[in-house]
C-alpha cells in the first residue's frame, strides 16, 4: 500500500521568483493553469509564497454583474466571468454589481 507524508497545510506555497525583478506582495499570478497571489515582495533569484487559496478582493474586467457562486477567471488584467483562453481563477465569494471596479474571489476553489 502507498503512503503519503504530510508536508504542509498547502494555503500559501514555496515560490521562487525567476525574474530579474521584484515580484511585489499581493500580485496576481498564473500557477500553472490556476492563479495565485503573491504574499511577500520576493527578490529576483529568492524564495518566497504564493497563496493559492482564500478570498482575495480583486480587480474586475467585467462590466456586467456577475453573481455570487459564478466561476470566474483571470484575463491578465482582471477577473472575468468568460472562460476563453483565460486561467481559471475560482468563484465570486460575494456578488458585484454592473459597473463595479472590484470583485471578492475564493481563489481555486
Amino acid at each position: 500500500m502507498s503512503k503519503a507524508a504530510f508536508w504542509q497545510k498547502g494555503e500559501s506555497l514555496d515560490y521562487t521568483n525567476s525574474t530579474n525583478a521584484v515580484i511585489e506582495a499581493n500580485t496576481i499570478m498564473v500557477y500553472g493553469s490556476r492563479i495565485g497571489v503573491i504574499g511577500t515582495d520576493i527578490k529576483p533569484g529568492e524564495l518566497g509564497s504564493i497563496h493559492v487559496t482564500g478570498v482575495f478582493e480583486m480587480p474586475l474586467s467585467d462590466s456586467a454583474a456577475v453573481a455570487a457562486g459564478t466561476e470566474v477567471y483571470w484575463d491578465g488584467d482582471g477577473i472575468t466571468a468568460t472562460s476563453g483562453t483565460n486561467t481559471k481563477a475560482g468563484f465570486a465569494a460575494q456578488a458585484a454589481a454592473a459597473g463595479a471596479s472590484k470583485i471578492l474571489v475564493s481563489i481555486n476553489a
